[in-house]
């Protein structure tokens, strides 16, 4: 999960991105299947209160807004949308679901149904008829929403925020390299010729809750690490971590100073200022740049460009998205009409309207919406299409549980990688150290 601050600090103006991404806001014809909907009849009186968090980039808050009040017109059920804090998200929702009372539908984080899977419905007869009509779920919808383990559906995934490479092209051909380099040798090598011109790359490892995360279980992945494995036993004490850590030990000395301390608007303000050429982030670095007010700055949006980081072991991106994740609450007096309104937002004249607008901040769940006009828009957005195509997520390989959700937000894996850059561990303590504090949550590995 990233933090506000950073997402908050790069909200843009409606207008101005709308008009950047898509003149006309025009529209691509997505690919339908064949498929009846589940009947949900409103309940007589039903009313609905949405949970949510808070807008990403603008048009997020405002078309969502005008996608519920079509609701309404449609159903006649009027429904409240509250939008909060990234901060303030997960606790209101531990509130809600341990008392029993509260919004109908929370739009919570990828793994909050697993920790609420007794307090939540079954929604297996709607993510059905949704995959049926739309070309499939995504492998990283499938995980989230899904009870772990079985075909139970228990939360809507509406759609994953990924993080590639963000680099300019132009200090990439000064450092001598015509193209990003998609294997790890070649990575390393393209950093450390950055750092040479005096253009470094820069990559959060402080408590960054997106950006370190993001960096650090890239390492892990890309070198086949793992933190548990798929019976949840804690498995990151192993070779690959070990590799994983000296490959970090290798790239700290040619970023940038002052890694260790960065927190999520670290990165972004240090592309912006020009003091890194290469990073890690969502498409908000771009698209601030492209809509920057100094002229200087807006016209680097040209020399931007964004890549999948290096596969490694791993055989695809070794990448996840930060998801949001719809959960009706069984103390809804109006499950009909809760189901109903996650339809409605899931269907395409609502659904594209919001992808559309989010300007590729959001990656589509559901596989019909690859098509979507947006990822045409822009070729440099088209890594951000892919963000839910990958079978990597927090936890990665094991269930996802209260165990694997206290270790991120625990910064296990970022300090262990945090700890061999400064040169307070070795790669062998470093990784046995994490997997002692990793089996405090998970149990005695």
């Amino acid at each position: 999960m990233a933090e506000i601050t950073r997402r908050d600090s790069l909200i843009l103006g409606t207008g101005a991105l709308a008009a950047a991404a898509l003149p006309g806001r025009a529209r691509a014809a997505i690919p339908v299947g064949s498929a009846t909907p589940p009947s949900y009849p409103a309940e007589n009186g039903a009313t609905l209160r949405v949970l949510r968090p808070t807008k990403f980039v603008d048009p997020d808050e405002t078309i969502f807004r005008e996608n519920t009040k079509a609701f309404t017109d449609a159903t006649g059920v009027p429904v409240r949308v509250d939008f909060v804090s990234w901060e303030d998200l997960r606790p209101q929702t531990a509130v809600s679901a341990n008392t029993g009372a509260g919004p109908d539908i929370i739009i919570g984080w990828g793994d909050d149904p697993h920790l609420y899977a007794e307090k939540i419905m079954d929604l297996t007869d709607l993510a059905d008829y949704l995959g049926a009509k739309y070309g499939g779920w995504y492998q990283l919808a499938e995980i989230y929403g899904r009870q772990w383990g079985t075909k139970t559906w228990i939360a809507i995934p509406l759609g994953g925020s990924s993080g590639p490479a963000v680099y300019r092209m132009s200090w990439l051909k000064e450092a001598g390299f015509d193209k990003f380099p998609g294997d790890l040798d070649g990575f390393l090598k393209l950093c450390q010729a950055l750092q040479k011109t005096g253009h470094p790359s820069g990559f959060a490892l402080g408590h960054a809750v997106g950006d370190a995360n993001a960096f650090c279980n890239w390492m892990l992945w890309a070198h086949g690490g793992s933190l548990a494995d798929e019976k949840g036993q804690v498995a990151i004490d192993s070779k690959a971590t070990v590799d994983a850590l000296n490959y970090c030990k290798e790239l700290y000395p040619v970023m940038i100073p002052g890694t260790l301390s960065w927190n999520d608007a670290s990165n972004n303000k240090a592309f912006e200022a020009g003091q890194i050429a290469l990073t890690q982030n969502g498409v908000s670095i771009y698209y601030s740049i492209k809509n920057s007010k100094n002229p200087d700055v807006a016209k680097m949006a040209d020399d931007i460009n964004h890549q999948f980081m290096p596969f490694g072991k791993a055989g695809g991106p070794p990448e996840t998205s930060l998801v949001v994740n719809a959960m009706v609450f069984k103390h809804t007096k109006y499950p009909n009409a809760a189901r109903d309104y996650l339809r409605f937002m899931m269907e395409e004249p609502q659904y594209d309207k919001w992808l559309t607008g989010c300007l590729g901040y959001w990656s589509q769940p559901l596989k019909a919406y690859a098509q979507s006009a947006i990822w045409s828009s822009d070729p440099k957005l088209l890594p951000y299409r892919e963000g839910m195509n990958t079978p990597f997520y927090w936890g990665y390989r094991g269930p996802i549980t209260d165990a694997s959700s206290a270790v991120s937000a625990n910064y296990t894996v970022v300090d262990m990688f945090a700890s061999v850059a400064s040169g307070a561990a070795t790669p062998e303590a470093a990784a046995a150290a994490a997997a002692k504090q990793a089996a405090r949550y998970y149990g005695k590995s």
